[in-house]
């Protein structure tokens, strides 16, 4: 039960712990420039391609790396968040929130001027219409994730109330409930939810999917007449007047594209084009300005995903194997030309990663789970393994393979068999060709060992569908890190998420002590809880080798073309590049007429 309040009374905003940062009479972000012009075309890419453009549901190709870029933009929820906190809410289509003494329930308020594209208002009942569609016909994330709802409800036509489930886990609620998005009742009531589209859907936000080339492109335009392009939340971001995805068949092609100025600005995920193949003739003459960024956020949760639906992957020592003829040291300075660091936990560049011996907090967690876990949880700091870089990696080698023997996987005619006599064979899912180059190693380690080991690259909609169906052997996932873990985490490592389909649950976690620290995470009282119940989660899922992390960077290496410009203060969790940045008349035009010479 997380602590009662003194009283129920209408909330400009809403925090986990603490206070908020603005107060009721807050004019904007401090992040934000309130005087950014509006203006320009902006171009960007996306690699693959899509046949549905409904980011609430898991049928079709979805947008994939931009479907969270964009689902804010015309989609709203009933409150938004601050850049600069890690874990506050304030009023959007919600004017107040308002939460019981003993936070049961939560009761927004909506704002009179809220409005869907076509003019309509949005009203109480278009709320409790979203939560019903989204759990009983969405994402099964939804499901997972508003589990502890019990009834959402009416109370007034401007009047909502979402009421908790008895001895559910409250702390997380009402922030989950500000940041459901929002569909129209009255949209969806021609137009069949649970379907694949490439027709713009109706929404509320500031902008609105004007065109759509399916599987080549969408364009989002900023609306004119945005109902709360005046809110404080508001003032200063979403400055660009069109905003259109270009879709290109891999990175290589996408690349050759930003060079040819095909699109304006780009963020480098691949180390190698970002160490060797940004000196072409527009970033010398100044067309194109490159730059790193730092970035306080957490780390993304990067790992490779060994699918523990498999048998031969459900003996912790065969996934400690794995782990040791991963050669992050090698790979580094010959692939990635040492940009990146070791990832050492889940929560990788925050103050929850348990990178010291486990404090006497989290032991009173852990201890009652203590004859199932791995004896190192609590008398050691775990480490990934280390190599010289060389690339022999010998060593590390030799304690994989007898750990392997230790599995019941001997050594027959040079392969590993077990004792039915099944082939250890594996096979690396990818749909990005520049995996290739990454896996090789691993692969080449593994074959030392005496495993079969493959890769297997496909397409972007093949990759998309067998990973909803959990059908792959090991893979490479990447999620945003969190400031503020809580009951979403069920949707990470939660059995109930092992077991539905389509949930991100990918290495198939099913174990009740993770469950167990999972509730304790969501149920925390104060940061400081918080922070010993993460701590104490990262070590279970380090050394049961849950997922073996890959590699992180503390910066964004972005490159643009020149004709941009961006407020002093950046955000602190992120780029801050759609939401708060704008079109530069002035250097636009430098750029063309430099371009012209």
């Amino acid at each position: 039960m997380v602590p009662a309040l003194s009283t129920a009374e209408p909330r400009h905003g809403l925090s986990t712990f603490g206070e908020l940062k603005y107060g009721a009479d807050f004019q904007h972000f401090d992040y934000v420039d309130p005087q950014a012009p509006k203006g320009g075309a902006l171009r960007l890419a996306a690699t693959g391609s899509f046949d549905n453009i409904n980011p609430f549901i898991l049928k079709g190709i979805r947008f994939r790396g931009i479907a969270n870029a964009i689902g804010g933009l015309p989609f709203e929820s009933l409150m938004t968040g601050s850049a600069d906190e890690p874990d506050s809410m304030y009023g959007l289509v919600a004017r107040t929130a308002e939460v019981a003494p003993d936070r049961s329930w939560v009761e927004f308020t909506l704002r009179p001027e809220a409005r869907w594209h076509d003019g309509s208002p949005i009203t109480a009942d278009d709320v409790v219409f979203s939560f019903h569609t989204l759990k009983t016909e969405g994402d099964p994330s939804y499901r997972i994730t508003f589990r502890d709802i019990a009834e959402v409800a009416a109370t007034a036509p401007d009047k909502v109330r979402f009421s908790f489930r008895p001895g559910g886990v409250w702390r997380d609620l009402p922030l989950l409930a500000g940041g459901m998005p929002l569909i129209s009742k009255a949209y969806y009531a021609k137009v069949e939810f649970n379907k694949t589209t490439i027709r713009p859907p109706l929404g509320s936000g500031p902008y609105r999917i004007a065109k759509v080339d399916q599987g080549r492109s969408v364009t989002l335009e900023r609306v004119a007449d945005y109902w709360g392009r005046d809110l404080p939340v508001n003032r200063g971001r979403y400055n660009f007047d069109s905003i259109r995805f270009d879709f290109y068949r891999d990175r290589n092609v996408e690349f050759e594209a930003f060079k040819a100025h095909e699109y304006d600005f780009r963020e480098e995920f691949t180390s190698k084009v970002w160490a060797t193949s940004y000196k072409f003739p527009a970033v010398k003459s100044g067309l194109v300005v490159v730059e790193t960024v730092p970035d306080a956020s957490p780390a993304n949760r990067q790992n490779f995903v060994l699918n523990l639906r498999r048998t031969k992957f459900q003996d912790r020592r065969v996934r400690q194997a794995f782990d040791l003829a991963f050669d992050f040291e090698w790979i580094n300075k010959n692939l990635f030309y040492s940009v990146y660091s070791r990832t050492l936990s889940i929560y990788q560049n925050t103050a929850m990663a348990a990178r010291e011996l486990p404090s006497p907090a989290e032991l009173a967690l852990l201890d009652p789970h203590r004859d199932r876990l791995p004896a190192g949880v609590f008398n050691q700091v775990h480490q990934a393994p280390k190599s010289d870089g060389r690339g022999n990696n010998r060593r590390n080698l030799r304690k994989a393979a007898k750990l392997l023997d230790a599995a019941g996987w001997h050594i027959e005619d040079g392969r590993r068999v077990n004792a039915a006599g099944q082939i250890f064979e594996l096979e690396f899912l990818t749909f990005s060709p520049t995996f290739e180059r990454v896996y090789a190693p691993i692969v080449r380690n593994l074959k030392k060992l005496g495993i079969g080991a493959t890769i297997r690259v496909v397409d972007s909609a093949q990759y998309a569908n067998r990973m909803q169906e959990f059908d792959f052997d090991v893979t490479t996932t990447a999620f945003g890190g969190q400031t503020t873990p809580g009951v979403g985490e069920r949707n990470f490592w939660g059995s109930e998420a092992a077991k539905s389909t389509g949930s991100i649950n990918y290495p198939g976690i099913n174990d009740a002590v993770v469950d167990d620290l999972v509730a304790r995470i969501a149920a925390a009282e104060t940061r400081s809880e918080l922070e010993t119940a993460a701590r104490a989660l990262d070590r279970v899922l380090l050394w049961n080798q849950y997922v073996v992390p890959q590699w992180f960077r503390a910066f964004h290496p972005i490159a643009y073309w020149d004709r941009f410009s961006r407020p002093p203060t950046k955000p602190k969790y992120g780029l801050g590049f759609l939401d708060t940045w704008w079109h530069d008349a002035d250097k636009a035009a430098r750029l063309a007429a430099k371009a012209k010479r």
